[in-house]
Formats: C-alpha cells, sequence, structure tokens
C-alpha cells in the first residue's frame, strides 16, 4: 500500500475517533424516569420558555402566571419541553417547575358544587382562564375536587385543562 494512502487512513481514522468522542449523547426520552406525557406547573411568576432545550436557545416566550398547569411531552438532561393549555410549546429548566396538580379553566365559566352532583348546593363560578389546584379526581367518578383561592368545590370533568380522561388525582 502506497505511504500516501495509508496516511490518508489513519488522518481519516483518527477523525472518525475524534468525531466519535466529540459527538454529543443523545439523551433518553424519559431523562427522570417520570411518565411522559405528564402534568406540571410553572414554579414561579417568570419563566422563560426557550425554543431548544438549554440556556443558548432563544427565549420564545414569558409565562408570568405561578401554578399555570403545563405538560410535559419530553425531557433531554434538566429540560422539559413544555405545552401549554393553548397549544404552544417549548423548553423549560426542571428547576422551574414543579410536581403539583393545577388546572386552567378553560371555558367562559365552571361552578363549583358543594358535592359531586348537579343537583348540590353552587358554591362558586369561576371565570376563564382562573388557575386552581386539583384537590382530589377519583378514577370512577366524571368529577373533580379543586379549589380556586378560598373557594373549594366539585366540578364536573370538562371545561378546565390540566387533567387527562380518567386519570385519577389524589390530593
Amino acid at each position: 500500500m502506497p505511504r500516501i494512502f495509508r496516511t490518508f487512513l489513519y488522518r481519516l481514522m483518527a477523525l472518525a475517533i475524534l468525531g466519535s468522542l466529540t459527538t454529543p449523547i443523545v439523551a433518553s426520552a424519559q431523562e427522570s424516569g417520570l411518565p411522559i406525557p405528564r402534568f406540571v406547573a410553572l414554579r414561579s411568576d417568570k419563566v422563560f420558555l426557550r425554543s431548544g432545550p438549554g440556556l443558548r436557545y432563544p427565549k420564545v416566550w414569558i409565562y408570568h402566571r405561578r401554578n399555570m398547569p403545563m405538560e410535559v411531552v419530553s425531557e433531554f438532561d434538566t429540560w422539559r419541553k413544555v405545552r401549554d393549555w393553548e397549544g404552544s410549546e417549548g423548553w423549560v429548566h426542571q428547576s422551574l417547575l414543579v410536581g403539583s396538580r393545577h388546572v386552567i379553566v378553560t371555558d367562559e365559566s365552571i361552578l363549583l358544587y358543594s358535592a359531586a352532583d348537579e343537583n348540590a348546593r353552587k358554591i362558586a363560578m369561576v371565570s376563564a382562564s382562573v388557575i386552581g389546584s386539583i384537590e382530589d379526581c377519583p378514577v370512577n367518578l366524571n368529577w373533580c375536587q379543586l379549589r380556586f383561592g378560598d373557594f373549594e368545590g366539585w366540578a364536573p370533568r370538562h371545561g378546565f385543562w390540566g387533567i387527562y380522561d380518567g386519570e385519577n388525582v389524589e390530593g
């Protein structure tokens, strides 16, 4: 084998080895081991949504609503790709998310009842875009117990976003 060809092969192999050492390792789809998708909430009143999983990616949105529910749809290292109730997606650092469960009213309003029954006493009418917490959502019941500020009551499982159909959430 001619010397120039052998030198070329050695350099090619060296480049291949160096290239494989510098190639970023792709994270698994479930970095945290928690199920995907799942609901979480924003920890702070100011959270940046980024176009990619890292500080070098541009900010595409700023959320100013603590406890706003978000759906984690993917994970990469310490970053979570999230979706909001309007369908916007982007990346948020895991430290800006909490596992507590919250909902946001998506209908014009929802009614809270004293029991999981439409004939029960009405407690409050909650307007669109108000954020509340999930106290209880039994899997065998089409109602959830929710808290909005000082008001706690039961609402049918529609008109708000932050829980999956048939999901069981215990407060």
